[in-house]
């Protein structure tokens, strides 16, 4: 036993002595400033977060690698905001017109800002963030052909995960709360149902562009009301997404396209987001670009959508100021044109030094209409204070 033990030791240290680490660690402040919907909902939150990036070359010709991220929070006031998951552990091979990629991954499909519609093979880590950007690992087999006539991936993805949502004294949630515990589904094998898809895209001069097909449990579930247990309940079903994502560069010019049509229960829908980004290269003959951001986003649902981007125009404008900490700012506001209200935001980071990287985000919201999916945040208006160490 002792000598079993003194071997996995020794395996342990030098596997990790091989391995190239790198990722943050930090903390996090948010401040509510307007009194919650309820008692127990707290006006200030503060985290510790940290997500390492362990990488390891299993050859010496950098064919074969193997990755591993961990990512942890701990939150002083919101119980199911302190989670821990594995947003990566994969082995990777590359061959000359091929990759193949087994484990859990992110991957990441859109172009447009004001919201990922297109975005279909992980699942959303809600209680990250408030515009969808942070994903859960996905347990997947993915492989990539890649040739002068474009790119073919396929993913069968086995595993689902579902999404996640703040607890009771959390902000940024619904009225109820949700019971994950108590998840349905529409397929019969639950959470073991296999999920595949499929994209083709392509880079045709200054074109880009990519086509999906996806088939398997929905991402967004299907809240249901609990009347005895006064909570919501998620019923995740089976969807076919077909889905293409564009984006055209002329000058400064960018165009961009996002739609898709997805198959599913209650209802089958088309969407589209659509708009450019235009940017002033060398603002008043400085080293700052300035982009100016437009999108329109539409759901064929209109009043029944469970997305508050069904009838919405975005507005905004990207700074970057091209020095050496990297320093950029965006602000935006998404105009609801069904129920006119509207949600406003400013992300704003800078390096500190080498090391250190201070980013700060701001949301308000207001709604006066309750059928608005905005309506039950429009006493979450928050600022959102990080602070991390890069390593």
């Amino acid at each position: 036993m002792r000598l079993l033990l003194i071997t996995l030791i020794a395996l342990f240290t030098s596997i990790a002595s091989a391995a190239e680490l790198r990722g943050y660690m930090g903390g996090e402040v948010r401040y509510f400033y307007q009194d919650p919907w309820q008692d127990q909902q707290t006006d200030w939150q503060a985290s510790f977060v940290t997500q390492p990036e362990f990488y390891w070359d299993l050859d010496e010709n950098g064919d074969n690698s193997l990755t591993f991220t961990p990512f942890m929070r701990l939150d002083s006031a919101d119980k199911e905001r302190s989670h821990w998951d594995i947003r990566e552990l994969k082995w990777l091979h590359l061959a000359d017109n091929w990759e193949l990629e087994v484990g859990a991954a992110i991957v990441f499909w859109g172009v447009t800002e004001s919201q990922h519609l297109v975005d279909v093979i992980n699942q959303t880590d809600d209680i990250e963030s408030i515009n969808g950007e942070d994903k859960l690992g996905q347990p997947m087999i993915h492989f990539s052909w890649i040739d002068d006539w474009g790119v073919l991936e396929t993913f069968i993805l086995a595993g689902f995960r579902e999404r996640t949502y703040a607890g009771e004294q959390g902000r940024l949630r619904l009225p109820f709360l949700v019971d994950s515990d108590a998840s349905q589904y529409e397929s019969s094998r639950g959470q073991k149902h296999i999920d595949m898809a499929v994209r083709y895209s392509q880079n045709i001069d200054d074109l880009d562009f990519g086509i999906a097909l996806f088939q398997g449990t929905n991402r967004d579930p299907v809240l249901t009301f609990n009347p005895q247990q006064q909570n919501l309940t998620p019923y995740y079903v089976q969807m076919t997404q077909f889905s293409s994502d564009i984006q055209l560069t002329q000058n400064e010019w960018l165009w961009k396209l996002e739609w898709l049509y997805r198959d599913t229960k209650p209802t089958s829908y088309y969407a589209t987001v659509a708009g450019f980004e235009y940017t002033l290269i060398g603002l008043f003959e400085s080293n700052a670009d300035l982009g100016l951001l437009s999108e329109y986003n539409w759901d064929e649902r209109q009043d029944e959508a469970t997305t508050p981007y069904q009838n919405d125009l975005f507005v905004g404008a990207r700074l970057v100021l091209n020095d050496e900490d990297s320093s950029e700012l965006l602000i935006g506001v998404a105009r609801d044109l069904s129920y006119m209200s509207y949600s406003g935001r400013l992300q704003a980071s800078k390096r500190i030094g080498e090391r250190y990287k201070l980013s700060l985000e701001a949301w308000v919201f207001n709604s006066k209409e309750p059928a608005d999916p905005l309506y039950y945040y429009q006493n979450d208006d928050m600022i959102n204070l990080n602070l991390d160490y890069y390593f």
